[in-house]
């Protein structure tokens, strides 16, 4: 088969020109285009739909890495553990941002070009779509019969009122109609480009919001025991946004005055199960500010500002007291456990770095073990806690003795011991030293080391301090979005012309009917009017019935270009 191309066509005519000896003509260049006229293609390149979807899909895979690599903003101990394990790979990481994916250069310079081309979309669109509603509907083609959907009619009215009746039906259907001289021409679905424009706006809406949230949004995590008092520049965890730290935080304080905690216990199918959940707090919006009361419930946080305070947990902790072995009250206090299963079996450490043995040496303790609440024997003869709440206290701790880490300079978990440096505790009979205690009870330790006292149980409360400021709008941008696409998808774009034509004491009326698209409502618009308009005029029903005038216009068969179809005048 030969070929048909552009390319090929130019060969034949070069190869003409070289047998007949005609002077071929000089092929010129497209001049060079000035540095103003590059900007505006480079800005139309920018603008385009098809820019702003590559753009999108550009920004969900350069956020890949964002969930490959742990991030510095949310877990450095897990970038600290990633370099050591990747010593190779790790610097390369951190040159390429790897590390600050949502704050990198290369991340940001997506982000903000998918935002400048989706600007440079839509307010174009907008002005166009401005114009659109306040002009007038297109002029009535001059044949109507050869739209694609139109009805025929004869009334006897004649064809003043004829189009005096139409206009008011047309109105009633939501039209807007314009008047001409022999017909009237409406048009509706309008709105069905504005639900599009507001889907677009929507989404440069979203991603200010959502740029908002990265940069100015912190949340801050705090364990506070019953008695305990938190301010807002001291957390136990804390990730802030870009251009946010822990000095951006309202200086509140917070004193956990109680915690009101209660069980289910006479369901069986839900006993253990929580009924209340409360932390009875007083809490000071900056110094010098008045306190005030409040309960923060779980889903009813209390509020500093912008700034929310939520309950995330609650637990136990056990009071323990540890003497040296000088009688030295080195470690008094409740220490938070953190539960580990619904009825709060709970792991946790006590570091004693300060003590001294009985002869005056120093020496460091680690306490390590289980907290539970409602002490029971398992299936396995383990002890287990059978309940929630604190019903039979029982706490169980092994002792290590050696070097805790604190001096290291590194940053550790207070709820985890680090025992590379340390050494079980060994008793006189060689065995371990395994304390089992409940409150009020006190374990000498062996080595002349002091003792260990478990006093009391007090409840913990966990709070979350965050701020996000594009919360809320990104919410009202999601449901604008939401209405815009609906609208942009459901709303009919129709055009709807009625003429009236004197014929012979009587008035033939045509109505025709054209869309933007696939319309299959179309006949059933332009059949309605028809119906409605012949009713408006006191015409007898149609004996037909529905449908009785419409006439299939003839459309050549494909590829015929013997016979053109012309298209009407006055293109609609």
């Amino acid at each position: 088969m030969a070929r048909t191309d552009e390319t090929h066509l130019d060969d034949l005519r070069d190869a003409y020109r070289d047998s007949e000896n005609v002077p071929r003509p000089k092929r010129e260049l497209a001049p060079e285009l000035k540095p103003l006229e590059f900007l505006r293609y480079c800005w139309r390149q920018l603008t385009s739909m098809r820019t702003a979807l590559f753009l999108l899909m550009l920004l969900a895979v350069a956020a890949v890495p964002g969930s490959t690599f742990p991030q510095q903003n949310n877990d450095p101990a897990g970038v600290a553990t990633w370099m050591q394990d990747h010593p190779t790979a790790g610097p390369w990481v951190e040159r390429l941002q790897g590390f600050h994916v949502y704050s990198s250069v290369w991340f940001s310079a997506i982000y903000l070009l998918l935002f400048i081309s989706l600007v440079g979309c839509v307010l174009p669109r907008a002005g166009v779509h401005l114009k659109a509603l306040r002009s007038r509907p297109p002029r009535t083609p001059a044949r109507l019969e050869r739209l694609p959907e139109h009805r025929a009619a004869t009334v006897a009215a004649d064809p003043e009122e004829v189009l005096d009746a139409a206009r008011e039906v047309l109105a009633r259907r939501r039209f807007r109609v314009d008047r001409r001289e022999g017909s009237v021409a409406a048009e509706k679905g309008h709105h069905r480009e504005t639900g599009n424009l507001l889907f677009h706006l929507s989404l440069v809406g979203l991603l200010v919001a959502v740029a908002s949230s990265s940069l100015f949004s912190y949340s801050g995590q705090r364990l506070v025991t019953v008695g305990g008092t938190m301010v807002g520049t001291t957390f136990d965890s804390f990730t802030g946004g870009v251009w946010t730290g822990q000095d951006d935080v309202p200086p509140f304080t917070l004193s956990l005055d109680a915690m009101d905690v209660s069980f289910e216990a006479r369901q069986t199918s839900q006993i253990g199960e929580p009924r209340t959940f409360a932390a009875h707090v007083t809490l000071t919006d900056e110094p010098g500010a008045p306190a005030r009361e409040e309960t923060i419930r779980v889903n009813h946080p209390a509020k500093v500002g912008g700034t929310q305070i939520s309950l995330s947990g609650n637990g136990y902790a056990p009071v323990v007291v540890v003497r040296d072995g000088q009688g030295n009250v080195v470690q008094d206090g409740p220490t938070p456990f953190l539960p580990q299963t619904g009825n709060y079996d709970s792991i946790g450490v006590v570091k004693v770095p300060d003590a001294v043995d009985a002869a005056g040496n120093p020496v460091q303790i680690g306490l390590q073990g289980v907290f539970l609440p409602s002490a029971t024997t398992g299936a396995d003869g383990t002890p287990v806690s059978g309940f929630p709440d604190a019903a039979n206290p029982f706490l169980a701790l092994q002792v290590w003795t050696g070097d805790l880490g604190l001096d290291d300079g590194k940053a550790q978990n207070v709820y985890t011991l680090e025992t590379a440096g340390m050494q079980r505790l060994v008793g006189d009979d060689g065995q371990w030293v395994a304390l089992s205690m409940v409150p009020g009870q006190t374990v000498q330790l062996p080595g002349g080391l002091g003792s260990v006292e478990f006093r009391d149980v007090e409840r913990f409360a966990s709070f979350d301090v965050r701020h996000t400021p594009g919360q809320t709008a990104a919410l009202v941008f999601s449901l604008l979005a939401t209405t815009g696409l609906i609208l942009s998808l459901f709303l009919p774009r129709r055009r709807v012309w009625v003429k009236a034509v004197a014929a012979g004491g009587a008035t033939a009326v045509t109505v025709a009917g054209l869309a933007r698209g696939n319309d299959a409502g179309l006949a059933e618009e332009v059949e309605g009017v028809l119906r409605r308009l012949r009713g408006a005029l006191g015409e007898p029903e149609d004996p037909g019935g529905p449908g009785a005038h419409r006439e299939s216009p003839a459309r050549p068969p494909v590829g015929d270009h013997e016979q053109p179809v012309p298209a009407p005048e006055g293109k609609p």
